[in-house]
């Protein structure tokens, strides 16, 4: 098993910004990527970025490039969402997720999925 816990969530101002870490524990080895989704309410649940964490490539949805990063701290087994100029359409419960092998990334089959944080962007 995998468990992930998120912290970093909060409420912000548009144009500010907030980092969320993921930090997994229990078999991380089985942790081949790993994902950041949001939910807003009455929404479904999207993925806006991904890493894989052997070889550190990236993936975003289009909505957060060049706003959103993803990277990890491998020693730490900890990854990170630093998402800067937030626009009120950022708020949602974030959740990190991972996937155990390459297939399951590419069809986003997240096995392991932590709590969620809250991320309130306001006007």
């Amino acid at each position: 098993q995998v468990q992930l816990a998120e912290s970093g969530g909060g409420s912000v101002q548009a144009g500010g910004s907030l980092r969320l870490s993921c930090t997994a524990s229990g078999y991380t080895d089985r942790t081949y990527c790993m994902g950041w989704f949001r939910q807003a309410p009455g929404k479904e649940r999207v993925e806006v970025a991904r890493i894989y964490t052997g070889e550190g490539t990236t993936y975003y949805t289009d909505s957060v490039k060049g706003r959103f990063t993803i990277s990890q701290d491998s020693a730490k087994n900890t990854v990170y969402l630093q998402m800067n100029s937030l626009k009120p359409e950022d708020t949602a419960m974030y959740y990190c997720a991972a996937a155990s092998d390459f297939v399951r990334c590419q069809i986003k089959e997240y096995r392991y999925w932590g709590q969620g944080t809250q991320v309130t962007v306001t006007s």
